[in-house]
């Protein structure tokens, strides 16, 4: 089958930085009428993004649509429509306890942050973002409290951030994969010194899927879009999957097709196929 005569899909997944949104982290005018068209369809449009569910309200102002979304790599579901957290897979207090001291010892000086999350994206309740005094940020966080180191690791977490400034993230990835083995799930969204935990087996893969259960999609029908080695799982577990001409190596190489660049409408132009 050519890529000219693929069927057309019953849901569509994207991530979204890198991906969804161009180099100004807009959503273009040609992006929203492809996406528009689509939803006039009837076809699913989701979300599946390392963001937590308080960094998709701009998405959803830019798109004037509010998706259902899989946040946090898969840890979360969100719906964007209500402002409600359907669905939350967390690492527990002992998991990120050794996880933090494992750490520590094997990237010596990195810092520590954990990401959580209440009923809805901007609950008050819950401090949603708690980072180490030794945590630096590599991108702008307005929402970060700095606590005490020991307590990042005391309430579960969707994800534990570990940051290392002037490091690679896939070299941090290759110290701490082995010697965390199958208790927790590692992958990145940049190459600056950052990698993300999950609960084990927390993918945008694991997410999707809850998602398109609920919507009665088969993995098959989906068409999926991403550009890092945190969106190789849904890339190889959608019917088909694209990478951006941006990508990161891996998801190239995960996909079944390369796109144009998300500065240039790589989304859209696929979508294009189907929806004009």
């Amino acid at each position: 089958m050519t890529l000219l005569h693929l069927p057309k899909p019953k849901m569509v997944a994207t991530d979204v930085d890198g991906t969804l949104i161009d180099h100004d982290e807009r959503v273009t005018a040609r992006t929203k009428a492809a996406v528009d068209a689509l939803i006039g369809d009837g076809v699913p449009f989701v979300l599946a993004t390392g963001r937590p569910p308080r960094w998709i309200d701009p998405v959803v102002d830019g798109l004037g649509y509010a998706p259902l979304c899989v946040c946090g790599n898969g840890a979360v579901i969100y719906d964007s429509a209500t402002d409600r957290v359907l669905a939350s897979m967390t690492l527990d207090v002992d998991t990120l306890s050794w996880v933090a001291d494992l750490a520590e010892e094997a990237l010596p000086g990195c810092g520590l942050a954990a990401e959580r999350v209440g009923a809805s994206a901007h609950d008050a309740v819950t401090p949603q973002f708690v980072s180490s005094p030794l945590y630096e940020h590599a991108w702008l966080n307005p929402d970060d409290t700095t606590v005490a180191r020991n307590e990042v690791v005391d309430a579960p977490a969707i994800k534990m951030l570990i940051r290392l400034p002037g490091a690679r993230s896939s070299d941090m990835r290759t110290v701490l994969a082995p010697l965390i083995g199958e208790r927790a799930d590692i992958t990145y969204s940049t190459e600056h010194g950052l990698i993300e935990l999950s609960a084990p087996g927390v993918t945008k893969a694991s997410g999707l899927s809850i998602v398109a259960q609920r919507l009665g999609v088969e993995a098959a029908n989906i068409v999926a879009f991403g550009d890092m080695p945190n969106d190789v799982p849904m890339l190889t577990m959608a019917g088909h999957g694209v990478a951006m001409a941006n990508a990161h190596a891996e998801a190239k190489e995960a996909a079944d097709e390369v796109a144009e660049s998300n500065s240039d409408d790589g989304v859209a132009r696929v979508l294009e196929r189907w929806w004009i």
